[in-house]
């Protein structure tokens, strides 16, 4: 059986489910549908009120599968996220308690307002796909992605997310205000009776668009572009950006490069092609990279942001010079490498 492609319109009845509720937030939609097509978790961040979590909880809603949404608190433990174990009397053993976590979409919602060790419970997930409780391991449902949102301006009784965490997220997105135009269309929205978004593709079809996403094909100089971006953010100095060199403490690892393709294949799909062009990957740069970069105290003392430094960097490094065209035959290849 032929896998569905994105020119069968699959993703873009997923969207338009989306902007039925949601005004605006094209990029945050469009990132959202990137990760669900790439496997990658989405981190959200923006000021209370701009609908990060409705608009998470209606692209769960438009896609068939299993949801959960976990409301994260300071008194928050590992077994409310991941499940525990029940002695049940009637029978005089243990029995297995699955938590919320399992499910095919998980939002964690203010996920900074969880302690470390319920942090640490998400990081085997995210990374491993699975649980351990007690001595027994639990795989989730595949696909399982994590969309966690966060407030960036409230810090009483919040934690900061450990960078190891951190790194673990595909994008991060920063959701800004609305425009007067778009925020009247809310609110005239929001002040009426919604129609509620309804299922348009299935779990298995999700698959298979992820699985046409894996097939793009990615040209080595774009992968050589990616991994330059990511070099620079360790040391910028390397590319003529002496002025910044001071404000980065640590640079973005290779995992910023790995999910910069992943994600430049997603996008590519997304737009209807098979192949990624270097648009692909500068587009999604700062999104991978802003939450990989550790700034020093003097960008801090300097109220330099990481996307100060990034915009930087990507606007320094030359698009690469990459022929438009699909995946080459194997013919191809092999008289390539002869």
């Amino acid at each position: 059986m032929d896998r569905p492609t994105l020119t069968d319109k699959p993703l873009e009845k997923v969207a338009y489910e989306v902007k039925k509720v949601i005004v605006g937030q094209d990029g945050l939609i469009e990132r959202l549908i990137v990760a669900l097509l790439a496997r990658g978790h989405i981190l959200v961040e923006g000021v209370p009120g701009l609908a990060k979590t409705k608009a998470i909880k209606t692209l769960a809603q438009s896609i068939g599968g299993q949801f959960q949404r976990i409301q994260f608190t300071p008194d928050l433990v590992p077994a409310d996220l991941i499940g525990t174990r029940i002695y049940n009397q009637r029978l005089g053993e243990f029995q297995t308690s699955l938590g919320p976590v399992f499910a095919n979409l998980l939002l964690a919602d203010e996920i900074n307002r969880a302690p470390a060790k319920v942090q640490s419970a998400l990081l085997e997930v995210m990374q491993e796909r699975q649980v351990t409780i007690g001595r027994e391991s639990h795989a989730v449902p595949d696909p399982f992605l994590v969309m966690a949102t966060q407030n960036p301006i409230e810090s009483e009784g919040t934690y900061q997310l450990p960078e190891a965490q951190l790194d673990r997220f595909m994008l991060k997105v920063l959701v800004g205000y609305p425009t007067p135009t778009e925020e009247f269309v809310i609110v005239e929205r929001m002040t009426s009776p919604l129609e509620p978004p309804v299922p348009v593709i299935s779990v298995e079809q999700l698959r298979e668009l992820q699985r046409s996403a894996d097939a793009v094909y990615v040209d080595p100089a774009l992968i050589e572009y990616a991994v330059k971006i990511t070099g620079a953010t360790r040391e910028p100095a390397k590319i003529g950006l002496d002025d910044i060199a001071g404000y980065v403490t640590f640079g973005a690892s290779p995992r910023a490069s790995i999910n910069m393709i992943l994600a430049a294949k997603a996008l590519a799909a997304l737009r209807g092609r098979k192949y990624a062009v270097p648009e692909d990957v500068r587009d999604l740069a700062l999104d991978v990279l802003r939450h990989r970069v550790v700034l020093s105290y003097d960008a801090l003392a300097d109220d330099v942001s990481p996307d100060d430094i990034l915009s930087r960097i990507v606007t320094s490094i030359r698009l690469p010079d990459v022929p438009l065209r699909d995946r080459p035959s194997r013919q191809e290849y092999g008289a390539d490498r002869r």
